[in-house]
């Protein structure tokens, strides 16, 4: 089950290329926008993904507050995607919510953004062979 929030859409293209990275070695995977999900009443399922961007020196206040609502999840594997401008991943706030859950921490990417990030177009020329690596830890 992906998670994910995208001002921009490269949350968006990142969590669409994981997902049939995974369903090219045979995985179902379900996206959700943070606001079609419930944090309290998650789908089991074998991994949980969350990809969120820094915004505003933080991580971006949906996924914050989506991560600081889940329930029941204790045990429950996951890996985690952040996006950011400034040299500032924020990996480490993402691993402080979801260890509160008691969840197990599987992978980690962080990607920083190039120009032209209010485009769309910010993700740099090694994006996919970074998220592939990503997968292969899933």
């Amino acid at each position: 089950m992906i998670v994910y929030w995208s001002r921009y859409g490269h949350n968006k293209k990142l969590v669409d290329s994981l997902a049939l990275m995974l369903n090219d070695k045979g995985a179902e995977t379900q996206i959700f926008r943070t606001e079609e999900a419930d944090p309290t009443n998650m789908p089991s399922a074998d991994r949980y993904i969350f990809s969120a961007p820094a915004e505003a020196f933080n991580l971006q206040m949906n996924m914050r507050t989506f991560m600081k609502g889940l329930s029941r999840m204790e045990g429950k594997k996951y890996g985690i995607i952040n996006t950011h401008g400034m040299k500032k991943s924020r990996l480490v706030k993402m691993e402080q919510l979801l260890s509160k859950k008691k969840m197990e921490k599987i992978a980690e990417v962080d990607f920083q953004m190039g120009k032209d990030t209010q485009s769309g177009n910010g993700l740099t020329d090694n994006w996919e062979a970074k998220l592939g690596e990503f997968a292969q830890k899933l």
